[in-house]
């Protein structure tokens, strides 16, 4: 009797964790992601101030 396939299917023990969240000791982030929200603040901080009423 093959006891592996009884009961119900179990689920991945690191389940609980998103998967966009880079597991300990893993290599960091690379310098584009951080160039590009760079960017994209600046943006929005542009944006921010141009709606600003002018006194």
């Amino acid at each position: 009797m093959d006891y592996g396939k009884n009961g119900n299917p179990k689920m991945a023990k690191d389940s609980h964790h998103p998967l966009d969240q880079p597991r300990r000791g893993a290599p960091k982030g690379d310098d584009k992601a951080a160039q590009k929200k760079a960017e994209l603040l600046a943006r929005m901080k542009a944006a921010a101030q141009a709606r600003k009423p002018k006194p």
